[in-house]
């Protein structure tokens, strides 16, 4: 079970290798051939028994134009032992593979992303002898995707971007989207990114909607992430958990909730209607506009 958002921002690459060369072509305009298989590959690097150094993710991509191997870091925060680090693992890798490298940093943070973008010049100052340049993806650069006809028509990258975006005023629409967009896919793949968003949400009221929302979906139940809220399963546990959700997404999108509104929505048991108004919370200008087309 992955324990935290360092392990799912890299680890959803290794479950769809695909979504790693969309965001190099797509998001960071980098003219990566298109690969026609992936491998996944020891991400040991370690060259003396003492020293240890281990990748987070390495795939291998075949195409037309030959091998490339692809490291993917997780970054948090800045650390600046990483100015050397990466430098080496690239040089390592293409020693031993004779493949080239390329590596690719993933963060939630934009001037964690800033500072990865930095080159790493090694050598004379003015004239170095090695440069790495990492490309990043960061909140800067991967889209928000908060329809669900965006994130449906591509799922992985919609995960990434609840990952990556999952705070603030854009989140209610952002998760309410992947959402729906999760029940258009295989349960076993759905259960994976599930869990994936719930290790990366680091805004707690955005964890709890997610959370709430997932109380409707069924292969939710069949997952390890559930297990908190497995005893409230039953549709009476559902609903609460439901109408917990719309009151949260409109408290996120700082709108006022009179009195009568929460009564009504905490009073409601019927699943359909309060999937409706949750849907309808996520635009919604006011809190009436919930009941708008009843």
């Amino acid at each position: 079970m992955v324990g935290s958002s360092h392990e799912a921002m890299h680890r959803i690459f290794q479950k769809d290798p695909a979504l790693l060369t969309r965001a190099l072509q797509q998001v960071l305009q980098i003219p990566f051939p298109e690969p026609h298989d992936f491998a996944g590959m020891n991400v040991d690097l370690t060259e003396i028994e003492p020293i240890e150094r281990r990748v987070d993710t390495l795939l291998r991509a075949e195409t037309d134009e030959g091998a490339y191997l692809l490291v993917v870091e997780s970054q948090g925060k800045p650390d600046e032992r990483k100015r050397g680090s990466w430098p080496y693992y690239l040089s390592y890798l293409y020693e031993k593979y004779r493949c080239e490298p390329v590596l690719i940093v993933v963060t939630q943070n934009s001037a964690t992303a800033r500072w990865a973008a930095e080159p790493i010049h090694l050598g004379v100052r003015g004239c170095p002898s090695l440069t790495v340049r990492p490309f990043v993806l960061g909140p800067d650069n991967v889209p928000v995707i908060a329809k669900a006809s965006e994130a449906e028509r591509d799922v992985p990258l919609a995960v990434l971007s609840a990952m990556t975006h999952g705070r603030g005023r854009q989140a209610p629409a952002i998760l309410e989207s992947l959402a729906a967009a999760l029940r258009t896919i295989d349960r076993d793949s759905a259960a994976v990114f599930v869990q994936f968003v719930d290790s990366c949400l680091a805004d707690t009221q955005a964890r709890k909607m997610w959370r709430d929302m997932m109380t409707t979906i069924q292969y939710f139940w069949r997952h390890p992430l559930a297990e908190e809220v497995r005893e409230e399963g039953r549709e009476e546990g559902r609903a609460e958990a439901l109408a917990g959700t719309i009151l949260r997404i409109l408290r996120v999108r700082d709108i006022d909730v009179p009195d009568d509104v929460r009564a009504r929505v905490e009073a409601c048991r019927d699943l359909d209607q309060l999937v409706r108004w949750s849907e309808r919370a996520v635009h919604a200008a006011r809190a009436d506009d919930l009941f708008a087309l009843d």
